[in-house]
């Protein structure tokens, strides 16, 4: 049952005109209460799109100010609004939504606080599309964490994850990247607070519409997921404090 859980999906949006409406027909209203679109300054008519197809909370960045910072400016609108449950959905049609009410059940029942749709789990990445220099990163890149941070995550790179207001309010989101790297930043937050993550296998589709980030901008995110380990690291030894995990 999620029975008295206010849920709510937020779609932190770039340039998603071409999926959106996709996206947003296979949301289930029957448990979705509200849904959450946030236009980091898009170059296409994705704000045209959203409302047309109805969607009511709708905010505008003035200018293009990355990944994290449409992260933040989603979490502060759904909390605002009174969500228990946050679910997280890719407006580029990557990941499916019929997949909300298993992740939401998990956390309304108190099984899990934060659940994550993997890619990885099953062979869904490679079937749906992922490139091949991708997935090996992906597999390098969580193998790397899960020994340094002391986890057993299939990955940590997805973007669908739901949380619930608790987990949300403990994690000190402000203190994180705008970039792409804030969704590690914010895995590691979780676990310092000691909460446990599920992972349910998830379909993924790699569309002409689907988003991705080029070689140059991948590296780079590489990187920062090996100094967010490490910084995770260190702090859990008690070598050095980070604002990060307050």
């Amino acid at each position: 049952m999620i029975a008295n859980q206010k849920i709510i999906v937020i779609l932190p949006a770039y340039n998603a005109s071409g999926t959106l409406e996709k996206t947003y027909q296979e949301i289930p209203f029957d448990i979705v209460d509200e849904v959450v679109l946030v236009d980091d300054n898009s170059t296409d008519e994705t704000l045209l799109v959203a409302k047309k197809i109805g969607i009511i909370h709708i905010i505008k960045h003035d200018d293009n100010k990355g990944y994290g910072a449409n992260q933040k400016s989603c979490y502060k609108k759904a909390l605002s609004l009174g969500a228990d449950i946050v679910v997280m959905l890719h407006p580029d049609y990557q990941y499916t939504p019929k997949l909300i009410h298993s992740i939401s059940y998990l956390i309304a029942n108190n099984v899990y606080p934060v659940v994550l749709g993997s890619r990885i789990l099953g062979k869904g990445a490679l079937y749906g599309g992922m490139p091949m220099y991708k997935y090996i990163a992906n597999r390098f890149l969580t193998l790397f964490q899960n020994i340094v941070i002391g986890q057993k995550l299939s990955e940590y790179h997805t973007g669908y994850r739901a949380f619930s207001k608790e987990v949300l309010n403990a994690i000190a989101l402000e203190q994180n990247s705008d970039d792409f790297i804030f969704d590690n930043q914010m895995l590691c937050q979780i676990f310092n607070k000691g909460y446990e993550i599920a992972e349910i296998t998830c379909p993924t589709k790699y569309e002409t519409g689907s988003s991705s980030i080029n070689f140059k901008r991948s590296v780079i995110y590489g990187l920062g997921v090996v100094k967010v380990s490490l910084q995770y690291f260190l702090h859990k030894k008690k070598i050095k404090t980070f604002l990060l995990f307050k």
